[in-house]
């Protein structure tokens, strides 16, 4: 299967300028300017706690930054709490506890957005969801709840989730962190897929393999800067930065 790699010329989707965030004393993001372009595919590697979930929080203004701007489609995020929810339509986010409501099956945990939000009609929001599940493969789970799925299957019910809003860009924080070795697989096989259908996406995550070989771009982050990105060939196999050596090392990676 070939992976959709965004052309060149691409639009901006994204852009970071000289981001900063501050929790007290403690410098979260310190300068990160760096952008995403349309069908791109962008992972963010690096230490935990070094800056990348706080960033992606940020893009989806779960937190307001201090410093510098970040402008989706050229406009700056906006601060009124009325035009973040608009932008927030058009980003979907999974987390990495996926944030199910327990007391819903899966497809009325899919169908609520298009509902509640989109004002969808009942048959249009139940056959969307409908056709998420089966996009993910779990047509024959849409009944089930939650605490009746496993931790891979609950994670692919939040991916169909937040696709139901028909978002233009996905927001992965680190959607594999908190599944079990064996239902890894089934999560990035479905982000590969979306990757493969031109979805635009920022991952944050700690799986090098997919990150060398599904995105377009690597970012790698070192105590809230950016210390190194480029095309994954370069990360992985010519990385620049003696940082980003010894951190790949760290995980084992032999290229």
């Amino acid at each position: 299967m070939t992976i959709a790699t965004a052309p060149q010329t691409a639009a901006t989707v994204l852009q970071y300028r000289d981001v900063q965030k501050l929790y007290g004393d403690f410098v979260a993001l310190q300068g990160v300017s760096m952008e995403v372009k349309k069908q791109q595919v962008v992972c963010l590697i690096g230490p935990s706690g070094s800056g990348k979930s706080t960033l992606l929080r940020c893009t989806n203004a779960l937190e307001t930054i201090d410093g510098g701007e970040i402008l989706f489609d050229g406009v700056r995020l906006p601060k009124d709490r009325t035009a973040i929810r608009k932008v927030r339509q058009r980003m979907g986010m999974v987390f990495q506890n996926f944030e199910l409501f327990p007391h819903k099956t899966a497809i009325e945990n899919v169908i609520m957005g298009p509902s509640t939000v989109l004002g969808l009609s009942d048959e249009a929001s139940r056959d969307r969801a409908e056709a998420l599940l089966k996009k993910v493969g779990l047509a024959d789970k849409a009944k089930n709840y939650p605490a009746n799925l496993s931790g891979g299957q609950q994670q692919r019910v939040a991916i169909a989730r937040a696709l139901a809003m028909e978002p233009e860009v996905m927001l992965f924080d680190e959607p594999t962190s908190a599944l079990d070795p064996e239902t890894i697989g089934e999560v990035l096989n479905v982000m590969k897929a979306l990757a493969d259908d031109g979805m635009t996406m920022i991952v944050v995550t700690h799986e090098m393999t997919f990150a060398r070989r599904v995105a377009d771009h690597v970012v790698v982050f070192e105590r809230g800067e950016i210390i190194e990105q480029g095309p994954p060939k370069q990360i992985f196999e010519a990385p620049t930065t003696a940082r980003t050596r010894d951190f790949l090392g760290h995980l084992g990676w032999d290229g």
